[in-house]
């Protein structure tokens, strides 16, 4: 078995080697291969890689490329995990919304938008690549925003399913605080990619007893820390948001917050930096303790999960993905991309029914559903009356003035990664 990961000079890299090391039953890679341009980079995180493997009795071959044909050239996946621009167009993402009121973040609003614009285009090259290398294989999107991307690898006719790591996050933590393992967790987990909700905790499988009242009356407090939203207000809904609702839920409040420190670019750019001197030293072999502080929790298991699912090995029956709505949301179209439980196999991804989502979370739903037809279409087709409609369609942004301020700062930040600008 072959695997490719397109991006493979990422700092996150070794969460997944780790994952692909533990879990090789699930998963029985014999090659995998780390694709990325930066050849500096791909050599530090190929050496600990390859240590890793060694360490933990993993007799699999790691390859380092700078050529994508090359790399994924016969591969039975190819997971997608790219930054376009690194992580100084991620802080402007983070910080030209903030002059005009707005929230700055890299996957959600206008930074989210920037980041559509800039990746949509080189994802689709890259999937063509690997169409005319390797027909068959299944490509795994991990690249923000991550609803987005699948949508745009999907309408193109690819063999995608998205994945984040949100769900498998929530799944551990309310594992341990059931005191019960993972895989006895299953979660009624319904929205768009980063736009989520938890609306029952279930034991046993889909049909398992619905524990989630439980959990907020006993687990309230630690749960709505990690929201950071007041308890209060996650008992009133009765559900569990993502922390990313958290940019809706207490806008103005984030951004007071987000004018007040370091951009988180910057945060994760020092921790990079680091990352990649403790890579370099060849006494290491296993992934650092800082690596847990960089993101991407659980994203290693949950890559080895969905990999396995659709390569006809192993894994979980069923997974959290982002695959076409086809019904599964009534009140949006079949090719919007949701992000549900799903029955994974070599077919791909099917949702599970979900039941009737309440007006509340259904109304958002939708609301960004629109903006992300709108932002697709820019990232498709470019030009500015498609970057302002974007943005005035989402919910974050909405007024015309806004909109207007963030299109000019948003091409002025990124022209030089697009061809229309």
């Amino acid at each position: 078995m072959k695997l490719a990961v397109v991006g493979g000079g990422s700092t996150y890299t070794p969460e997944l080697i780790d994952g692909f090391a533990r879990l090789r039953d699930t998963l029985p890679i014999t090659e995998l291969v780390l694709v990325d341009p930066a050849a500096d980079r791909l050599e530090l995180v190929g050496g600990l890689a390859r240590r890793i493997f060694a360490k933990q009795g993993h007799d699999g071959r790691i390859v380092t490329t700078g050529s994508l044909d090359e790399g994924v050239e016969g591969a039975d996946a190819v997971l997608l995990q790219l930054r376009v621009g690194g992580q100084a167009a991620r802080e402007q993402d983070e910080t030209w919304p903030l002059e005009c009121g707005c929230v700055g973040q890299e996957t959600t609003g206008a930074g989210g938008l920037a980041k559509a614009l800039r990746t949509v285009p080189v994802v689709l090259d890259i999937a063509e690549r690997v169409r005319r290398t390797s027909p068959d294989a299944w490509i795994i999107d991990f690249t923000n925003p991550v609803g987005i991307v699948t949508r745009a690898l999907l309408q193109a006719g690819h063999k995608a399913v998205g994945l984040c790591n949100v769900a498998i996050g929530f799944q551990r933590k309310f594992a341990r605080l059931l005191d019960v393992a993972p895989s006895d967790v299953h979660l009624d987990h319904v929205g768009l990619n980063h736009l989520t909700w938890e609306t029952a905790v279930r034991l046993g499988g889909p049909e398992g007893e619905n524990v989630l009242p439980r959990l907020l009356a006993e687990h309230g407090d630690a749960v709505a820390d990690d929201l950071r939203l007041p308890r209060a207000v996650v008992d009133r809904l009765g559900v569990v948001p993502s922390y990313y609702l958290r940019y809706f839920y207490a806008h103005d409040e984030v951004v007071r917050e987000l004018g007040s420190k370091p951009s988180r670019a910057a945060e994760v750019a020092a921790m990079e930096k680091e990352l990649l001197a403790l890579y370099g030293d060849p006494a290491l072999d296993e992934k650092p303790a800082l690596l847990g502080r960089r993101g991407g929790a659980f994203y290693s298991e949950a890559a080895v999960d969905l990999a396995a699912g659709l390569l006809g090995g192993g894994g979980s029956p069923y997974q959290v993905v982002n695959t076409y709505n086809n019904g599964t949301l009534p009140f949006l179209p079949d090719d919007a991309v949701v992000e549900v439980q799903a029955a994974v196999g070599a077919q791909g991804a099917s949702p599970l029914p979900v039941a009737p989502v309440d007006p509340l979370y259904a109304g958002l739903i939708a609301h960004v559903t629109a903006y992300e037809d709108l932002a697709l279409e820019a990232a498709l087709r470019g030009g500015r009356d498609r970057v302002f409609k974007a943005l005035l369609a989402h919910p974050l942004v909405g007024q015309y003035a806004y909109a207007d301020g963030l299109t000019d700062r948003l091409i002025a930040h990124n022209r030089e990664h697009l061809e229309w600008a």
